[in-house]
């Protein structure tokens, strides 16, 4: 996910300069706005302060980077937490009580400027900072606020883990496509190329509910009723999607640092 926000930040000419600390090798970013250091350390002795800093990093390292950096960002300079089930309260208690602090979940579209992304911010964000925060997130694509925290693991499980879901369903649909005989370079781009023209299609006909676009492909006795009777059975896909969410939903809280 960290990749994907420098790539669909790099799109935003206003964002001046990113530094990237990161410990492993990275492969070079051809843009001179983009400085990478191995250390926290190393950054503090290379860079004027930052107006906003970003973990990008799994939930289960918040609390070891964040102790290596708040000592080093002055109080005022607020941090915006993408790692999922990392709550205002964890940040607040690792950076400290002042600290202005925005918890955001994004997804991978923002790398081409596609994605969605849901913040919330605790009492200490004012106008600018909270104006940096969706100058950042808004070069992803959409952006929406929530009052209420919790609602941020629902949205990790739907628009966080999403696109996982849509590309395994394209993986499924291909691998059903050479089960029933199509070649496997057909079967690879119908099965792409049909939800990329459906989502497509989804976007255009804004007036049209998803039900309203099914029904209007739904001939009756058809092949895509036939099909259909499969999809929205008993233990279909509607079934199946409540489940995923509710796991991923469950896991983010599970995510949680007491």
């Amino acid at each position: 996910m960290g990749s994907a926000l420098v790539k669909g930040w790099l799109q935003n000419p206003a964002i001046a300069r990113i530094d990237i600390i990161e410990p492993h090798p990275m492969p070079p970013f051809d843009d001179a706005r983009i400085r990478i250091f191995a250390d926290s350390h190393g950054w503090a002795a290379a860079t004027t302060l930052p107006d906003i800093v970003v973990l990008a990093v799994k939930p289960q390292m918040i609390a070891a980077v964040s102790h290596a950096l708040c000592k080093l960002i002055p109080m005022p300079v607020p941090v915006l937490s993408i790692a999922a089930g990392i709550t205002l309260t964890n940040l607040t208690s690792f950076w400290g009580g002042g600290r202005p602090a925005i918890r955001a979940m994004p997804n991978t579209p923002g790398a081409i400027g596609q994605g969605v992304t849901v913040y919330c911010k605790n009492e200490n964000i004012i106008y600018k900072h909270e104006d940096i925060a969706f100058s950042l997130l808004s070069s992803l694509g959409t952006v929406y606020q929530v009052t209420e925290e919790a609602l941020i693991d629902a949205v990790t499980a739907l628009s966080g883990s999403g696109p996982a879901y849509l590309f395994h369903f394209v993986e499924a649909l291909e691998s059903a496509g050479k089960s029933i005989g199509l070649p496997d370079d057909l079967a690879k781009y119908l099965a792409r190329q049909t939800v990329i023209g459906s989502a497509a299609l989804l976007a255009h006909e804004s007036a049209s509910t998803p039900a309203d676009l099914r029904q209007a492909v739904t001939s009756p006795n058809g092949t895509t009723e036939a099909a259909l009777k499969v999809l929205m059975g008993n233990h279909g896909l509607t079934s199946l999607m409540k489940d995923t969410l509710e796991a991923a939903c469950r896991r983010s809280q599970e995510l949680k640092i007491s």
